[in-house]
């Protein structure tokens, strides 16, 4: 919904306003409809506003009520923020506006931190107190909007994205070696609250974080779903069609709660389950005319680069407004290239350059679309996720490094240069903490959990947000609602794996979609051009790591980077990932970053 950013000084001094201005500028593409700056000593905040609820200058941001002594700034949207002002209104509260944005400041002067228990929604929000001088940030539970931090003696910064902090200046942008060992081994996920720089923090999810005027900060996490059988008592005991019941009418309410705004909403249709499974919620709801897109490319090494055929079935059963976007070989280097400078950490999926073409193109007609995101996670599609069925819990670490870690710690030592090499197996070390915490009844719900908390967050999620919004899209995903997530969480792992995964799921959408979209081989979206990369693609990966900016920093081995070159095509990671791809996006992103 837009972008957020500011500080606060613990040093005396006023806040650099000028600072804040700059890293709000970066952000423009996150809110295009407005934008906004406040300050007050040693606390300045700004905002870049997309209008998607109250298009009034009334639900302007940054929103100060000075009756309250608070100002606020807030990414996202409170899907039940109609029921909250209502609550509020019975307690006396007064509203100039609208929006979401004065729900969220009145529900934090109601309830403190505290509030984040009663949001339906997706956000990242800072809020300043007039009277104590104290600044609250505060994140979704599933991390769906982004917030960095960077906080040294004299000051604390927050933008939502990376970049913008890098426009205020002053952080260090050496590299976090383990964040490099997490990039190189789980997957290019760098769990929060880490980043690749090692001056840059990410606020994690589901985190409330109170920072004082002498720069004392408080951490409370709010939210930790149990992957238990009794997490949720009222569904203990639950026949297998009970549970499909379950979960249908879970994704309705999730699916339902993402239509509010004041702007038409559309549908990211790939074709594949989940998201012809939001249109056909969708439908049952009475949406006519819904608008729905779908993007292709060229096939490239004997590789299929489009499903059109499967979105164009849902869009003739559902009688959608739909939006075929080819992409054809011209558009692809640039846009790769868009790609790139978009994201606020590296991402190595070639799903970011099909996001940021489709955002492109989708934004030209709708301003907020639903998308599947999170399906995968929630209920088991992945194929890691078969092999850890029946494992001890003691050996759930070793089955899930072995079918997910792109390498191991010790291959990692051939390919990294020694200075950057951590001694000890760090990404190792974090998922086997993970996977040990209580909570889980069996190595697929440790499993689960990991990939919900942790790698759904920092590679898919984040991933739809830094794409969409390039273009000031907003992207809403029923499958990530908390309750939805909830009740999947308590959900037999035998029910999940059912159907070559995700069965619960398909099960429920055996009444809304032809067999034919529950049924096909799991798709994605595709982009051979990054799978077998040749051409201009491997020569804009061969520039980057040729760099002089490249040779300098030194992260790789030399002679492991020739012989990728040499044979692009060759040498894949544990899950058929590019490996030449996976070093070149690293460096493409640093050098676009300036740093």
């Amino acid at each position: 919904m837009c972008g957020l950013s500011g500080e606060l000084r613990f040093d005396g001094r006023p806040a650099d306003v000028a600072a804040v201005a700059r890293m709000n500028d970066v952000m423009h593409d996150r809110g295009p409809d407005g934008a906004g700056l406040w300050s007050l000593g040693p606390v300045a905040l700004g905002h870049r506003r997309l209008r998607i609820i109250d298009l009034s200058d009334r639900g302007a941001q940054p929103m100060v009520d000075s009756d309250l002594g608070l100002t606020g700034v807030f990414n996202g949207c409170l899907y039940n923020y109609r029921e909250l002002r209502g609550e509020l209104e019975g307690l006396g509260y007064r509203f100039f506006s609208t929006s979401d944005t004065e729900v969220l400041v009145k529900s934090f002067h109601r309830w403190g931190g505290g509030c984040v228990d009663r949001f339906k929604g997706m956000f990242a929000f800072a809020v300043a107190e007039r009277d104590t001088g104290r600044l609250t940030l505060g994140r979704d539970r599933l991390g769906i909007k982004p917030l960095y931090v960077s906080q040294d003696a004299g000051r604390l910064r927050f933008a939502s994205s990376l970049p913008a902090l890098l426009a205020g200046g002053g952080v260090d942008t050496g590299i976090d070696r383990v964040a490099l060992h997490h990039y190189m081994t789980f997957h290019s996920v760098v769990p929060a609250e880490r980043t690749i720089l090692a001056g840059v923090r990410k606020l994690p999810p589901a985190t409330v974080r109170t920072v004082e005027p002498d720069g004392t900060v408080t951490d409370h996490l709010y939210w930790r779903p149990l992957h238990t059988r009794s997490a949720l008592p009222e569904y203990a005991g639950l026949t297998p069609d009970e549970w499909r019941e379950a979960v249908l009418d879970r994704l309705r309410t999730a699916v339902r709660r993402r239509m509010v705004a004041d702007v038409p909403v559309g549908v990211l249709l790939s074709g594949g389950l989940d998201s012809s499974l939001i249109v056909a919620l969708l439908a049952e709801e009475g949406q006519a005319g819904l608008s729905t897109f779908s993007i292709g490319f060229p096939s490239v090494g004997g590789e299929q680069g489009d499903e059109f055929a499967y979105s164009d079935l849902v869009a003739r059963e559902f009688g959608t407004d739909h939006h075929r976007i080819p992409v054809d070989d011209t558009r692809m280097l640039p846009a790769l290239e868009n790609a790139v400078s978009a994201m606020s950490e590296p991402m190595v999926s070639h799903d970011c350059v099909a996001f940021h073409l489709l955002s492109e193109e989708v934004s030209k007609h709708v301003k907020v679309v639903q998308s599947g995101q999170g399906a995968d996670e929630v209920f088991a599609g992945y194929s890691w996720y078969p092999p850890l069925a029946g494992v001890s819990r003691e050996d759930a670490a070793a089955t899930y490094e072995r079918e997910f870690f792109d390498r191991s710690h010790g291959t990692l030592a051939a390919i990294l240069s020694p200075e950057y090499m951590p001694a000890e197996d760090v990404s190792g070390d974090f998922v086997r903490r993970h996977l040990a915490r209580p909570g889980a009844d069996t190595a697929l719900d440790a499993a689960l959990r990991l990939d919900t908390n942790v790698m759904l967050v920092d590679d898919p999620v984040k991933r739809v947000d830094n794409m969409t919004m390039a273009f000031g899209l907003e992207a809403r995903t029923p499958f990530l609602d908390h309750e939805l997530v909830e009740l999947a969480a308590a959900c037999p792992p035998e029910l999940k794996l059912a159907s070559g995964g995700k069965g619960v799921l398909k099960d429920a959408a055996r009444k809304l979609l032809p067999a034919e979209i529950i049924d096909r081989p799991k798709g994605y979206f595709p982009v051979p051009a990054i799978r077998h990369i040749h051409g201009p693609f491997l020569e804009l990966v061969r520039d980057a790591l040729t760099d002089p900016a490249a040779r300098s920093r030194g992260l790789f081995d030399q002679p492991y980077v020739d012989k990728l070159l040499a044979a692009p095509d060759e040498h894949r990671t544990t899950l058929g990932a590019n490996a030449l791809w996976q070093l070149g996006l690293l460096e493409l992103w640093l050098q676009a970053q300036g740093v």
